[in-house]
């Protein structure tokens, strides 16, 4: 007697035909709270239908089983994303990525400070404070300072129009070139 095997039936055009409507909305559906792309939830979807077709034969309930997978695929995808980064797109802390930007950066940050401490001593106690690397919240600024929280917005915004033109009269205007004249 030949023993006779019950694979269950292969998925066939009639099957992708019944549910891709239903996959398609699903994936659009789920796709932009999960931030991926529809098509690469659609097709996660069918691999994850054809593997089981493969082994336990078609869902009894489709569109259940279609929904509860779209879902599942958007919550992978989520959790993939906040541990997976492009490649090249982390950079090294404080070296802005090459030599030439950090040295610009600390070159910046070296002709800010000094402009900074050039200022009255009101303006440049706070300023400091603001530009600290620890970036403190307005309350502990005020509360270092001495100051009420509500003057600081004031304060920084007469201390940084101070800051722009005493730095406007350092920089030299451009030359006058061709038909400027």
């Amino acid at each position: 007697m030949t023993r006779v095997d019950h694979a269950p039936p292969p998925a066939g055009p009639a099957v992708v035909r019944a549910l891709l409507p239903l996959i398609r909305a699903e994936a659009r559906a789920e796709a932009q709270a999960a931030s991926a792309d529809p098509a690469d939830l659609e097709q996660a979807v069918w691999l994850r239908l054809f593997e089981r077709n493969d082994a336990q034969g078609p869902p009894a309930d489709a569109a259940r089983w279609v929904r509860d997978a779209v879902r599942a695929e958007a919550r992978r995808t989520r959790r993939t994303a906040r541990h997976e980064h492009p490649y090249g797109s982390a950079e090294p802390a404080g070296s802005y990525g090459c030599p030439e930007r950090a040295a610009v950066g600390a070159d910046t940050r070296r002709v800010l400070r000094t402009a900074v401490e050039r200022l009255p001593h009101p303006c440049a106690r706070l300023l400091d404070a603001m530009l600290s690397p620890a970036d403190p919240t307005y309350r502990e600024i005020a509360g270092r300072l001495g100051m009420s929280q509500g003057s600081l917005g004031p304060m920084r915004s007469r201390c940084l129009g101070c800051l722009r033109r005493m730095l406007a009269a350092e920089v030299v205007a451009p030359e006058l070139r061709g038909k400027e004249r």
